[in-house]
């Protein structure tokens, strides 16, 4: 990763992912935040506009997408698709502090946080979040766009698929599937299959909601 960066976003998760960038000896070039509209720079870092990113080279800078996602993944997932068909590349962000396996893969954009294991075999599609101390075990696949909160526990062969969200502390057990877009409350143990687009919660989960959209 030779390449200067752009923050998009600086909210907790953007900060935290500000922070790695530093660990890293990262060129950080700017960060784009609207909601920082009455502050200039952050860590010395200039604040531009969202629209300003377009006027940057895609082939001179890679992006990295520091919106987080409390259950809704969709925001998070368009601002990479937009920058994506303005032909820009994200980041994949490791801290150094996470054990990787050799064999896991990763999409374009993914982040791994701070304590994070990822076991072998698993694999990790582009734009998701494998936050703080989440343990993702051998043979997992995890789709596009999810994020799989702090201290989350996939057992070995769980799939979760795209936009899903995998709360604080969750524990699913092996070889379960967790649908599109669905929700898993924080604290969940999930001893069955998730259907998509829904809200699961409680010890055992179950499905307390059905998300429209």
């Amino acid at each position: 990763m030779n390449l200067p960066i752009i923050l998009l976003g600086a909210g907790g998760h953007g900060r935290v992912l500000l922070d790695i960038l530093f660990q890293q000896s990262l060129k950080v070039l700017a960060i784009a935040d609207p909601a920082c509209k009455n502050i200039h720079s952050i860590e010395n870092i200039p604040l531009i506009d969202e629209q300003a990113v377009l006027g940057y080279p895609t082939a001179e800078v890679l992006l990295v997408n520091g919106l987080g996602s409390i259950g809704d993944t969709g925001k998070r997932q368009n601002i990479y698709e937009y920058f994506k068909k303005k032909g820009f590349k994200f980041a994949t962000i490791i801290h150094t502090s996470a054990v990787i396996s050799p064999q896991a893969v990763f999409g374009e954009g993914v982040q791994v946080m701070a304590g994070a294991i990822v076991q072998t075999g698993a694999t990790v599609a582009c734009n998701s979040i494998i936050n703080t101390k989440a343990t993702i075990e051998h043979d997992c696949l995890v789709g596009a766009h999810v994020h799989i909160a702090t201290g989350a526990i996939l057992c070995g062969g769980v799939h979760v698929n795209d936009q899903a969200h995998v709360g604080a502390g969750v524990t699913i057990i092996q070889g379960l599937v967790i649908g599109k877009r669905s929700i898993i409350g924080a604290g969940a143990v999930v001893l069955k299959d998730i259907p998509p687009a829904v809200v699961a919660v409680g010890v055992p989960a179950r499905i307390i909601k059905y998300r429209e959209g």
